[in-house]
């Protein structure tokens, strides 16, 4: 099976008359759907439950887009049974076939493209081009790991042993589980899925609760690009029950996750207490937020750092494990840039993202939108507040672009990841002390250092522990098959999504030596 290089999926040009209609009709058209429910799917069967899950638009929360059926306990063991069994077929199916599927819905969702932007949209509140670059990174995550799978089905090189015929081989693991979160309720959910999948293993999917309905269009997708029953199994449900009993149940092989450090360290604790009837250690693949710092030295050029901090910090309401929550500019430059990330900040647009020209939309919930705003509260009384954008009126989730200066390295605001739009200004005396202070909290994630000077550039290599360096450019916007991604410490098990090895983690190594 010969395919062309990968290449990472174009953005839809936003610019172009013909592509602004389409979005606009494609907004509509998804709207007409709205308030439709969503059916469970077990094995191919759907399943409707007495109880529901209510996807509300975060801009308009009196917008349902969508009701999701929540299972209980007694289905999540069933689905993961289902999935067990399935996998005994799924796993001696040709690579062929399954790199095929994958090839499938890729060029499902690139046909489809517009209306899972507006199903993106109006779900959890991203703007046109965020919406559109969580598609992309979708479709890429598809193409990329057909590719990875095709490699890592060839023969694989061993040092030869005179006499012998020795192989080595990847076989799948099992039954799993993916928990995806609702930032990126496409791109990181179609991964958390695909990548195992096309490795030979079966899937239940529980998706995030506040994002359940662009999921269940993913299922559709896949059930209509040929994907046999129980090979994926949509799962939504309560994570403190639900969740809970998947991560538990003995023949669950291995958990995908995507979401906060309390929810992954509470996974990884759980996954590691054997149950009656398991056979394996529980494999967990977790990824689990960060505390970003940018850093800013004298030599830098302050406007691109200054644009590349207000994208980073803002793009989707700086809801995303990579947002830079922190800029720590050494003491020369400190107000100058803190000037000039005001000034642009000041010229963002806050409101409905199904409006082409908005920048940020609204957080995802009314319980985000409050924990952001006891931050604030908080930051006001420890530090200065340097800038604060105006909310929109209605009833939406808004929370405007904050900058809070002259914070204390070790204080909440500085340490805790707040997940919106809250910017962190530190001072340091130097490029040394910038670096201590980036290195001192307790994640990993992504880092930007801002200089001209190769020596210190070079450091940060070196020295900055994060999983994702950027030098010089903006800190968010990893593109797959050239930024694997994830990172160290409370970030998680630095599982690198969309890198060469990401396939592995789904995998085990079986070695066969033949005496001839």
């Amino acid at each position: 099976m010969n395919l062309p290089p990968f290449r990472n999926e174009p953005f839809t040009d936003f610019n172009d008359p013909a592509n602004i209609a389409a979005m606009e009709q494609a907004l509509a058209t998804v709207k007409a759907q709205f308030g439709r429910t969503y059916p469970l799917v077990i094995d191919g069967e759907r399943i409707t439950t007495g109880a529901t899950i209510a996807s509300v638009n975060p801009a308009r929360p009196v917008e349902v887009v969508g009701y999701a059926a929540s299972a209980d306990v007694a289905l999540a063991h069933r689905a993961v049974e289902v999935a067990n069994r399935r996998f005994a077929e799924w796993r001696r199916a040709p690579v062929e076939r399954r790199v095929a599927l994958l090839l499938k819905a890729a060029a499902a969702m690139r046909a489809r493209r517009f209306e899972l932007n507006a199903w993106i949209i109006y779900e959890v509140s991203k703007s046109w081009s965020e919406a559109d670059a969580d598609v992309a990174e979708a479709i890429d995550f598809c193409e990329f790991y057909a590719r990875e799978m095709l490699r890592l089905s060839e023969p694989q090189p061993l040092y030869p042993i005179p006499g012998e015929d020795d192989r080595l081989t990847y076989i799948p693991l099992g039954a799993g589980v993916a928990i995806p979160p609702w930032n990126f309720p496409l791109a990181i959910m179609v991964g958390l899925v695909v990548a195992p999948v096309v490795a030979g293993n079966t899937i239940v999917l529980k998706p995030a609760s506040t994002s359940p309905i662009i999921a269940a269009k993913f299922m559709e997708i896949l059930e209509e690009c040929g994907l046999l029953p129980g090979v994926v199994n949509y799962l939504p449900g309560p994570g403190s029950s639900v969740g809970d009993a998947l991560v538990d149940h003995p023949l669950t092989r291995f958990i995908g996750f995507t979401g906060s450090k309390e929810v992954g360290l509470r996974i990884f604790e759980r996954a590691a207490k054997v149950h009656p009837g398991q056979k394996w250690l529980k494999r967990t693949i977790l990824e689990m937020g960060g505390k970003d710092t940018i850093v800013v030295d004298e030599t830098a050029d302050l406007a691109a750092a200054a644009s590349g901090i207000v994208a980073s910090a803002f793009g989707f309401q700086g809801q995303k494990c990579s947002a830079c929550s922190r800029v720590v500019a050494v003491a020369p430059v400190y107000d100058e840039l803190l000037d000039r990330v005001v000034e642009l900040s000041g010229g963002l647009t806050v409101g409905d993202p199904a409006q082409r020209g908005t920048f940020m939309g609204a957080v995802i919930d009314d319980r985000s939108r409050d924990k952001i705003r006891g931050y604030i509260e908080e930051g006001q009384h420890e530090a200065r507040l340097a800038f604060g954008g105006e909310t929109p009126a209605g009833d939406g989730y808004f929370v405007p672009p904050t900058i809070i200066a002259d914070v204390h390295p070790d204080s909440r605001l500085s340490q805790e990841e707040i997940f919106g739009p809250v910017l962190a200004f530190l001072k340091a005396r130097d490029f040394d002390e910038a670096l201590a202070i980036a290195n001192n909290t307790e994640y990993g994630l992504t880092g930007g250092v801002y200089s001209t000077v190769r020596e210190r550039l070079e450091r940060a290599r070196d020295e900055f522990h994060v999983g994702n360096l950027y030098l010089n450019r903006k800190i968010t916007g990893a593109m797959v098959g050239a930024h694997p991604f994830g990172g160290f410490n409370m970030s998680g098990t630095d599982s690198k999504t969309g890198g060469r090895d990401y396939l592995l983690l789904f995998l085990q190594a079986k070695t066969v030596a033949e005496k001839l």
